[in-house]
């Protein structure tokens, strides 16, 4: 019943974008009816190509034919995102016009032209100026897809913050933590995009890695061989790994069983103590904010986190999203590091992350705890990223 609530609803919204899509940028051309028809009926494909082939890769069915849907199906729909924003832009930057032809309408065209100051309308004119800018806007749109494609494909670039610590013991003075987050891996991030990340984090010698969340996009038997490399991570006191939202919805269980198997200790609402001399560091991590939402008892708690611990230096939270910063601060965090947002990937998407997150990207601050929000080091959906690059983030903590 879900489901089919789902594609009832989906099925709306696709058809409203469609109609949108092909009466703004092709209405005024001179194309064909039938040709009109067929791209509505390719822009209805691009929209269902991604719920329908997730259906089919949950139910077990994996193959090339399958990959090429999946990489079709995300591309057109980075593609349409720019097209149909820029389409929004330009109408919207069109209201005035379209107010003022309301208004000679309802005078009847009997003195507007003093009354309102303006030329009249040149119909060709007007043809000529919208079909000019669909054509624009078209070519942007490509433009921007391709560059999105290149940036998103490389390998992520390394981002090195500095966290200043107000009394921070010397023995954790300069204590490198290389994070890692929403990788994505699924059939557009492959093994060779995994191996890449691993040979990054490896050269940057750190006494910690964490991954904080969103490993994958696909089950374990779909995806096994792809993760593989992550068991070659080296760090000197541990690899740590907390809970994503899209671990739910690959099955987080298994996950939970095979991302230890590579090595990592999974945190779920749980912390370890790593010593160095006299200096003590508290590595705690909860599950997903919304984890308790699909498992009860994968209910986000900072607190649990931290119970029974003894005194520490430093406490740090592994958090998948943002928001678990209100109950970090609340038990005495002094650093969270998070992902989940990907800064946005790209417009006009950056736009609004920051409704649903409380930080997009980036190091801040909120009451007496730090938060670092990486923009990630995969993708989600479209293959595109532009305006905020994937990354593989260093944090080294520095006595202040």
């Amino acid at each position: 019943m879900k489901v089919f609530l789902f594609f009832a609803i989906f099925f709306i919204f696709a058809g409203g974008m469609t109609i949108y899509f092909t009466w703004r940028l092709f209405g005024k051309t001179s194309l064909g009816r039938v040709w009109k028809r067929a791209i509505g009926a390719a822009v209805v494909a691009i929209f269902f190509a991604t719920p329908v082939t997730i259906l089919i890769r949950r139910a077990g069915i994996e193959n090339t034919c399958i990959d090429v849907v999946v990489w079709s199906g995300y591309l057109g729909l980075g593609f349409l995102s720019f097209t149909i924003t820029f389409l929004a832009i330009r109408d919207i930057a069109l209201l005035p016009a379209l107010f003022v032809k309301i208004l000679r309408i309802g005078f009847g065209g009997r003195g507007l032209k003093k009354k309102l100051a303006v030329v009249p309308e040149n119909p060709s004119r007007r043809v000529f100026l919208i079909n000019g800018t669909s054509y624009g806007i078209m070519a942007a749109a490509g433009i921007l897809t391709i560059y999105g494609l290149t940036q998103a494909k490389r390998t992520p670039g390394v981002k090195k913050i500095t966290i200043p610590v107000t009394d921070l013991p010397a023995n954790l003075d300069g204590f490198r933590i290389v994070q890692i987050t929403d990788i994505h891996v699924s059939p557009t991030i492959r093994r060779p995009f995994v191996e890449e990340v691993v040979r990054v984090v490896n050269g940057l010698k750190a006494d910690i890695v964490v991954l904080t969340g969103d490993l994958v996009d696909g089950t374990v038997s779909q995806l096994t061989h792809d993760v593989a490399p992550l068991g070659a991570l080296k760090s000197k006191s541990g690899n740590f790994f907390v809970t994503g939202n899209h671990e739910y919805y690959s099955g987080v269980v298994p996950w939970i069983k095979k991302i230890k198997t590579l090595g990592f200790t999974v945190l779920l609402n749980e912390h370890r103590i790593i010593s160095r001399g006299r200096g003590r560091l508290l590595v705690g991590g909860v599950t997903d904010y919304n984890g308790g939402g699909f498992l009860p008892s994968h209910r986000s708690d900072p607190e649990k986190a931290v119970m029974g611990a003894p005194p520490a230096d430093m406490k740090i939270l592994l958090a998948h999203q943002p928001k678990s910063i209100w109950g970090a601060a609340r038990t005495g965090f002094d650093l969270q590091i998070s992902g989940h947002t990907h800064g946005g990937q790209f417009f006009p998407w950056n736009f609004f992350v920051g409704f649903n997150q409380p930080f997009v990207a980036g190091l801040h601050r909120f009451k007496e705890t730090q938060i670092y929000v990486s923009r990630g080091t995969g993708y989600w959906g479209p293959p595109v990223r532009v305006g905020a690059p994937s990354e593989i983030t260093l944090l080294k903590l520095t006595a202040i």
